[in-house]
Protein backbone atom coordinates (compact mmCIF):
# COMPACT_ATOMS: atom_id res chain seq x y z
CA UNK A 1 0.00 0.00 0.00
CA UNK A 2 1.23 3.51 -0.85
CA UNK A 3 0.36 5.89 1.98
CA UNK A 4 0.37 9.67 2.07
CA UNK A 5 0.93 10.87 5.64
CA UNK A 6 0.33 14.59 6.01
CA UNK A 7 2.08 16.24 8.95
CA UNK A 8 4.48 13.31 9.06
CA UNK A 9 7.29 15.34 10.62
CA UNK A 10 5.13 16.16 13.62
CA UNK A 11 4.85 14.27 16.89
CA UNK A 12 2.22 11.60 16.15
CA UNK A 13 2.74 11.59 12.39
CA UNK A 14 6.45 10.75 12.66
CA UNK A 15 5.75 7.93 15.11
CA UNK A 16 3.12 6.58 12.72
CA UNK A 17 5.55 6.58 9.79
CA UNK A 18 8.16 4.73 11.85
CA UNK A 19 5.51 2.22 12.95
CA UNK A 20 4.40 1.52 9.37
CA UNK A 21 7.90 1.10 7.96
CA UNK A 22 8.92 -1.19 10.83
CA UNK A 23 5.87 -3.43 10.53
CA UNK A 24 4.89 -3.45 6.84
CA UNK A 25 7.86 -4.24 4.54
CA UNK A 26 5.69 -3.88 1.43
CA UNK A 27 4.25 -0.46 2.28
CA UNK A 28 5.56 2.85 0.96
CA UNK A 29 5.12 6.17 2.77
CA UNK A 30 5.12 9.72 1.44
CA UNK A 31 5.59 12.29 4.20
CA UNK A 32 3.94 15.57 3.17
CA UNK A 33 4.76 18.28 5.71
CA UNK A 34 4.89 22.07 5.73
CA UNK A 35 7.68 21.99 8.35
CA UNK A 36 6.23 24.49 10.79
CA UNK A 37 7.83 25.18 14.17
CA UNK A 38 6.32 21.93 15.55
CA UNK A 39 7.83 19.67 12.87
CA UNK A 40 11.20 17.95 13.10
CA UNK A 41 12.66 15.72 10.39
CA UNK A 42 15.22 14.46 12.91
CA UNK A 43 12.39 12.28 14.25
CA UNK A 44 12.69 10.25 11.04
CA UNK A 45 16.45 9.94 10.71
CA UNK A 46 16.34 6.17 10.97
CA UNK A 47 14.25 5.91 7.78
CA UNK A 48 15.47 8.88 5.72
CA UNK A 49 17.57 6.56 3.51
CA UNK A 50 14.87 3.88 3.28
CA UNK A 51 13.73 3.60 -0.38
CA UNK A 52 10.15 3.10 0.87
CA UNK A 53 10.14 6.55 2.49
CA UNK A 54 9.80 9.85 0.63
CA UNK A 55 9.61 13.38 2.03
CA UNK A 56 7.82 16.17 0.17
CA UNK A 57 7.67 19.64 1.67
CA UNK A 58 4.24 21.15 1.20
CA UNK A 59 1.11 22.67 2.69
CA UNK A 60 -2.26 20.88 2.70
CA UNK A 61 -3.85 24.29 2.01
CA UNK A 62 -1.89 24.51 -1.29
CA UNK A 63 -4.12 22.85 -3.89
CA UNK A 64 -1.43 22.50 -6.56
CA UNK A 65 1.03 20.87 -4.15
CA UNK A 66 -1.67 18.53 -2.86
CA UNK A 67 -2.67 17.54 -6.39
CA UNK A 68 0.91 16.68 -7.29
CA UNK A 69 1.64 14.63 -4.18
CA UNK A 70 -1.61 12.66 -4.40
CA UNK A 71 -0.71 10.92 -7.66
CA UNK A 72 -0.89 7.12 -7.33
CA UNK A 73 -1.67 7.13 -3.60
CA UNK A 74 -3.77 4.33 -2.08
CA UNK A 75 -4.59 5.95 1.27
CA UNK A 76 -4.32 9.32 3.00
CA UNK A 77 -3.80 9.78 6.73
CA UNK A 78 -4.32 13.42 7.63
CA UNK A 79 -2.23 14.19 10.71
CA UNK A 80 -1.47 17.74 9.54
CA UNK A 81 -2.93 20.28 11.96
CA UNK A 82 -2.28 23.25 14.14
CA UNK A 83 -2.88 21.66 17.53
CA UNK A 84 -1.81 23.81 20.48
CA UNK A 85 -4.87 25.13 22.32
CA UNK A 86 -3.09 28.15 23.81
CA UNK A 87 -1.88 29.24 20.37
CA UNK A 88 -5.39 28.87 18.96
CA UNK A 89 -6.69 31.28 21.57
CA UNK A 90 -4.13 33.90 20.51
CA UNK A 91 -4.29 33.31 16.73
CA UNK A 92 -7.38 31.34 15.66
CA UNK A 93 -7.12 32.22 11.95
CA UNK A 94 -4.15 29.94 11.32
CA UNK A 95 -6.11 27.05 12.84
CA UNK A 96 -9.05 27.73 10.54
CA UNK A 97 -6.74 27.90 7.51
CA UNK A 98 -4.90 24.64 8.15
CA UNK A 99 -7.41 22.51 10.01
CA UNK A 100 -10.53 23.40 8.02
CA UNK A 101 -9.48 24.84 4.67
CA UNK A 102 -6.50 22.50 4.37
CA UNK A 103 -8.65 19.46 5.15
CA UNK A 104 -11.23 20.65 2.61
CA UNK A 105 -8.62 20.82 -0.15
CA UNK A 106 -7.18 17.45 0.84
CA UNK A 107 -10.60 15.78 0.78
CA UNK A 108 -11.61 17.24 -2.57
CA UNK A 109 -8.38 16.38 -4.35
CA UNK A 110 -8.24 12.91 -2.78
CA UNK A 111 -11.78 12.29 -4.05
CA UNK A 112 -10.79 13.46 -7.53
CA UNK A 113 -7.75 11.15 -7.47
CA UNK A 114 -9.98 8.25 -6.35
CA UNK A 115 -8.00 7.54 -3.20
CA UNK A 116 -9.32 4.30 -1.70
CA UNK A 117 -9.05 5.24 2.00
CA UNK A 118 -8.95 8.58 3.86
CA UNK A 119 -8.29 8.61 7.62
CA UNK A 120 -8.93 11.94 9.33
CA UNK A 121 -6.92 12.16 12.56
CA UNK A 122 -9.00 14.05 15.11
CA UNK A 123 -9.18 14.52 18.87
CA UNK A 124 -11.44 13.81 21.83
CA UNK A 125 -11.49 17.57 22.42
CA UNK A 126 -14.23 17.96 19.81
CA UNK A 127 -16.73 16.58 22.36
CA UNK A 128 -15.90 19.22 24.95
CA UNK A 129 -15.80 18.58 28.69
CA UNK A 130 -17.69 15.92 30.66
CA UNK A 131 -17.92 15.76 34.47
CA UNK A 132 -19.03 12.14 34.73
CA UNK A 133 -19.21 9.22 32.32
CA UNK A 134 -17.64 9.13 28.87
CA UNK A 135 -18.42 10.33 25.37
CA UNK A 136 -19.22 7.80 22.66
CA UNK A 137 -18.72 8.26 18.92
CA UNK A 138 -22.35 9.39 18.62
CA UNK A 139 -22.14 12.08 21.33
CA UNK A 140 -22.85 15.63 20.16
CA UNK A 141 -19.87 17.86 19.47
CA UNK A 142 -19.31 20.80 21.80
CA UNK A 143 -15.79 22.18 21.26
CA UNK A 144 -14.51 24.87 23.61
CA UNK A 145 -11.41 26.33 21.91
CA UNK A 146 -10.72 27.58 18.38
CA UNK A 147 -8.47 24.51 18.02
CA UNK A 148 -11.12 21.95 18.92
CA UNK A 149 -13.76 23.87 16.95
CA UNK A 150 -11.58 23.73 13.84
CA UNK A 151 -11.07 19.97 14.30
CA UNK A 152 -14.81 19.44 14.79
CA UNK A 153 -15.49 21.35 11.57
CA UNK A 154 -12.97 19.21 9.70
CA UNK A 155 -14.60 16.04 11.05
CA UNK A 156 -18.03 17.15 9.89
CA UNK A 157 -16.66 18.03 6.48
CA UNK A 158 -15.04 14.61 6.19
CA UNK A 159 -18.28 12.88 7.17
CA UNK A 160 -20.16 14.99 4.63
CA UNK A 161 -17.84 13.66 1.92
CA UNK A 162 -18.81 10.14 2.91
CA UNK A 163 -22.54 10.90 3.03
CA UNK A 164 -22.65 12.98 -0.15
CA UNK A 165 -20.02 11.34 -2.37
CA UNK A 166 -19.56 7.94 -0.68
CA UNK A 167 -15.91 8.89 -0.35
CA UNK A 168 -14.22 6.31 1.95
CA UNK A 169 -13.56 8.47 5.01
CA UNK A 170 -12.77 7.18 8.50
CA UNK A 171 -12.14 9.32 11.61
CA UNK A 172 -10.08 8.64 14.73
CA UNK A 173 -10.50 10.68 17.90
CA UNK A 174 -7.78 9.95 20.43
CA UNK A 175 -7.26 11.11 23.96
CA UNK A 176 -4.09 13.03 24.94
CA UNK A 177 -0.93 11.51 23.48
CA UNK A 178 2.46 11.54 25.16
CA UNK A 179 5.88 10.16 24.30
CA UNK A 180 9.21 11.04 22.67
CA UNK A 181 9.35 13.74 19.93
CA UNK A 182 6.53 15.87 21.35
CA UNK A 183 7.04 19.64 21.15
CA UNK A 184 8.06 21.22 24.40
CA UNK A 185 5.02 23.51 24.47
CA UNK A 186 2.69 20.59 25.33
CA UNK A 187 1.88 19.71 28.94
CA UNK A 188 3.97 16.61 29.70
CA UNK A 189 7.10 17.86 27.86
CA UNK A 190 6.76 21.21 29.65
CA UNK A 191 6.60 19.50 33.03
CA UNK A 192 9.46 17.09 32.27
CA UNK A 193 11.80 19.74 30.87
CA UNK A 194 11.04 22.21 33.66
CA UNK A 195 11.73 19.54 36.27
CA UNK A 196 14.97 18.46 34.59
CA UNK A 197 16.11 22.09 34.58
CA UNK A 198 14.92 22.69 38.18
CA UNK A 199 12.52 25.38 36.99
CA UNK A 200 8.95 25.97 38.25
CA UNK A 201 6.39 23.55 36.84
CA UNK A 202 3.47 25.67 35.52
CA UNK A 203 0.12 24.05 36.41
CA UNK A 204 -3.11 25.75 35.36
CA UNK A 205 -5.50 26.72 38.18
CA UNK A 206 -5.42 24.05 40.92
CA UNK A 207 -4.27 21.18 38.66
CA UNK A 208 -7.58 19.28 38.93
CA UNK A 209 -8.26 19.10 35.17
CA UNK A 210 -8.46 15.47 34.03
CA UNK A 211 -7.07 13.88 30.86
CA UNK A 212 -6.81 10.28 29.64
CA UNK A 213 -3.20 9.72 28.54
CA UNK A 214 -2.25 7.28 25.77
CA UNK A 215 1.34 6.48 24.79
CA UNK A 216 1.85 7.59 21.19
CA UNK A 217 2.86 4.13 19.96
CA UNK A 218 -0.44 2.68 21.18
CA UNK A 219 -2.34 5.39 19.32
CA UNK A 220 -0.39 4.61 16.12
CA UNK A 221 -1.35 0.94 16.41
CA UNK A 222 -5.00 1.91 16.81
CA UNK A 223 -4.90 4.24 13.79
CA UNK A 224 -3.33 1.46 11.73
CA UNK A 225 -6.18 -0.86 12.73
CA UNK A 226 -8.72 1.73 11.60
CA UNK A 227 -6.86 2.15 8.30
CA UNK A 228 -6.87 -1.57 7.55
CA UNK A 229 -9.99 -2.89 9.29
CA UNK A 230 -12.24 0.08 10.04
CA UNK A 231 -15.62 0.59 8.41
CA UNK A 232 -15.91 3.51 5.99
CA UNK A 233 -17.90 6.47 7.27
CA UNK A 234 -17.30 5.52 10.89
CA UNK A 235 -15.67 7.31 13.84
CA UNK A 236 -13.38 5.49 16.28
CA UNK A 237 -12.53 6.83 19.73
CA UNK A 238 -9.05 5.85 20.95
CA UNK A 239 -8.16 5.91 24.64
CA UNK A 240 -6.09 4.09 27.24
CA UNK A 241 -8.10 4.42 30.46
CA UNK A 242 -5.33 6.42 32.13
CA UNK A 243 -7.38 9.29 33.54
CA UNK A 244 -5.25 11.52 35.73
CA UNK A 245 -5.36 15.09 36.93
CA UNK A 246 -2.64 17.41 35.72
CA UNK A 247 -1.38 17.62 39.27
CA UNK A 248 -1.12 13.83 39.52
CA UNK A 249 0.91 13.71 36.31
CA UNK A 250 3.26 16.42 37.54
CA UNK A 251 3.76 14.65 40.86
CA UNK A 252 4.50 11.32 39.13
CA UNK A 253 7.11 12.99 36.92
CA UNK A 254 8.75 14.59 39.95
CA UNK A 255 8.74 11.26 41.79
CA UNK A 256 10.45 9.47 38.88
CA UNK A 257 13.07 12.22 38.70
CA UNK A 258 13.55 12.38 42.46
CA UNK A 259 12.65 16.09 42.49
CA UNK A 260 10.83 18.09 45.14
CA UNK A 261 7.15 18.98 44.76
CA UNK A 262 8.18 22.49 45.75
CA UNK A 263 8.84 22.99 42.02
CA UNK A 264 5.08 22.92 41.34
CA UNK A 265 3.81 26.41 40.53
CA UNK A 266 0.10 27.14 40.01
CA UNK A 267 -0.63 29.71 37.30
CA UNK A 268 -3.87 31.44 36.18
CA UNK A 269 -6.20 29.18 34.24
CA UNK A 270 -6.52 29.59 30.48
CA UNK A 271 -9.82 30.75 28.89
CA UNK A 272 -12.32 28.00 28.11
CA UNK A 273 -10.21 25.32 29.81
CA UNK A 274 -12.11 22.00 29.62
CA UNK A 275 -12.26 20.21 32.96
CA UNK A 276 -12.31 16.56 31.90
CA UNK A 277 -12.08 14.49 28.73
CA UNK A 278 -13.20 10.87 28.62
CA UNK A 279 -14.29 8.61 25.76
CA UNK A 280 -15.65 5.09 25.40
CA UNK A 281 -13.39 2.72 23.45
CA UNK A 282 -15.55 -0.38 22.84
CA UNK A 283 -15.67 0.29 19.11
CA UNK A 284 -11.89 0.37 18.54
CA UNK A 285 -11.47 -2.65 20.81
CA UNK A 286 -13.82 -4.63 18.58
CA UNK A 287 -11.20 -4.18 15.84
CA UNK A 288 -8.72 -5.93 18.14
CA UNK A 289 -7.07 -2.95 19.82
CA UNK A 290 -5.45 -3.31 23.24
CA UNK A 291 -3.00 -0.90 24.80
CA UNK A 292 0.49 -2.28 25.44
CA UNK A 293 2.00 0.58 27.44
CA UNK A 294 1.33 1.23 31.12
CA UNK A 295 1.26 4.94 31.87
CA UNK A 296 4.25 4.75 34.25
CA UNK A 297 6.35 2.81 31.73
CA UNK A 298 5.52 5.24 28.93
CA UNK A 299 6.30 8.16 31.21
CA UNK A 300 9.72 6.73 32.09
CA UNK A 301 10.45 6.17 28.39
CA UNK A 302 9.42 9.75 27.64
CA UNK A 303 11.46 11.22 30.49
CA UNK A 304 14.55 9.33 29.35
CA UNK A 305 14.17 10.71 25.83
CA UNK A 306 13.97 14.32 27.06
CA UNK A 307 16.84 13.73 29.47
CA UNK A 308 19.01 12.62 26.54
CA UNK A 309 17.74 15.46 24.35
CA UNK A 310 18.59 18.05 27.01
CA UNK A 311 21.74 16.14 28.00
CA UNK A 312 20.73 16.22 31.66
Amino acid sequence: MRLLVTGGAGFIGSHFILYILRNYPEDEVINFDKLTYAANLDNLKEVESDPRYHFVKGDIADEMAVSQVLENVDAVLNFAAESHVDRSIVDPDEFVRTNIWGTSILLRVAKEKKVSRFVQISTDEVYGSIKEGSFSETSPLSPSSPYSASKAAADLLALAYFKTYKFPVLITRSTNNYGPFQHREKFIPTIICSALEDKPLPIYADGSNVRDWIFVEDNCRAIDLVLRKGMEGEIYNIGAGNEKTNLEVAREILKILGKSEDLISFVPDRPGHDFRYSVTTEKIRKLGFKTRWKFSDGLRETIQWYREKLRL
